[in-house]
């Protein structure tokens, strides 16, 4: 199954390599945590924001809820993507190679590494990621703030026997498996408001997610 592609890069951009982090209690601090139990993981959901001096009604504003079901993610060539059926949408996440040599048809280069242009953040609520076949993956991940930039990232490794949840406000640009294909189950808030920032755009650059062990 193929999608619509980001378009190719009319010139070469600078790679940025994000350090490779094992996912701990401690190292996650800040982005989220480990998540063992799925269905024990709550989902924060963030406040409407008030926007006059008029103070929102106690307990509304944070009403909408969740939304769940599996996120995919497969390799097609040298491209990666994603489709997240909670929310209904599906991504070309990244190349595996320089976007130029990249084929859609065949592997052309090892997929130790995944080169990304996209990061988002969901300002109304948390999300979580679990593995659902157990699979190692990868997740790059920055602290909240809009003045983020590439070298705030940092790609955490998870070794497939345990989930992610990311607090709400985290940079994110979803989670990369090991494998060639693998699914997860994804629950998030339902709002799904979405803050992004373009690499390749505000940067110059690509984002280089490394694919392997620690």
């Amino acid at each position: 199954m193929s999608l619509t592609a980001r378009a190719v890069p009319e010139t070469a951009l600078d790679i940025h390599k994000l350090p490779l982090v094992e996912a701990t209690p401690e190292s996650l601090e800040g982005y989220g945590c480990l998540v063992a139990e799925p269905e024990a993981q709550a989902i924060e959901i963030v406040t409407w924001p008030q926007p006059g001096w008029r103070p929102l009604d106690p307990g509304t504003g944070n009403e909408g809820g969740t939304t769940e079901g599996t996120f995919a993610f497969w390799w097609a060539g040298d491209l990666l993507y994603g489709r997240n059926e909670a929310v209904g949408g599906e991504y070309h996440l990244g190349w595996a190679c320089e976007p130029a040599a990249a084929s859609a048809e065949a592997p052309t280069a090892p997929r130790e590494r995944v080169l990304i242009y996209h990061a988002n953040y969901h300002p109304d609520g948390g999300q979580m990621f679990f593995p659902l076949d157990g699979k190692p993956f990868v997740s790059p991940l920055a602290l909240p703030g809009d003045d983020v930039r590439p070298e705030h990232f940092k790609a955490f490794y998870f070794d497939g026997t345990q989930g992610l949840y990311i607090h709400p406000g985290v940079w994110h640009e979803a989670v990369f498996p090991l494998a060639d294909q693998a699914r997860f189950f994804d629950r998030q808030g339902k709002v799904h408001a979405r803050i992004s920032c373009d690499f390749e755009q505000e940067f110059g650059c690509l984002l280089e997610v490394p694919l392997i062990s620690p």
